[in-house]
């Protein structure tokens, strides 16, 4: 079994990256990419969430997202992987090239390999949790079993 590791928007594999300018609908509302719907969620129920919503990069929805002059909702760190899990699902139901990619990769581990991020990514020493490869590997096998429904 490989590894593929993803990271940047570029390459066959960007589709994977929260940064891809793959657009959806989720909560009744237009997202420019899952960065942007997942840092928003940090702030449901406030003017916060509009104003990540409507930033014009994944970058800024990140910074501005990262920022801990907003008020973080209380069960963030209950709720967040269910929030990633959430955005990454619509997006590969909502863009068939992006979900076949995704299919394509059969049983390979995907690893984000984000050197800083040891939450969501493997970390520079290979250590972190990958918690973004493991939901998109569930993602897939969740695309896999309604494809052949």
């Amino acid at each position: 079994m490989m590894t593929i590791y993803f990271y940047s928007t570029q390459g066959e594999y960007g589709c994977f990256s929260n940064f891809s300018t793959h657009g959806f609908e989720l909560d009744g509302l237009y997202w420019q990419t899952s960065e942007h719907y997942f840092q928003a969620q940090k702030f449901v129920g406030t003017p916060h969430l509009e104003q990540i919503r409507n930033c014009k990069t994944p970058n800024e929805a990140a910074s501005e997202g990262r920022k801990r002059t907003r008020p973080l909702r209380k069960d963030w760190e209950v709720v967040k992987d269910d929030v990633m899990r959430a955005a990454v699902i619509r997006k590969f139901q909502t863009h068939k090239e992006i979900c076949e990619v995704l299919l394509s990769t059969s049983n390979e581990e995907l690893v984000e390999n984000a050197p800083r991020d040891y939450y969501w990514g493997c970390g520079q020493d290979g250590s972190g949790k990958n918690m973004l490869g493991k939901i998109l590997m569930e993602v897939r096998e969740l695309l896999r079993d309604l494809n052949f429904k």
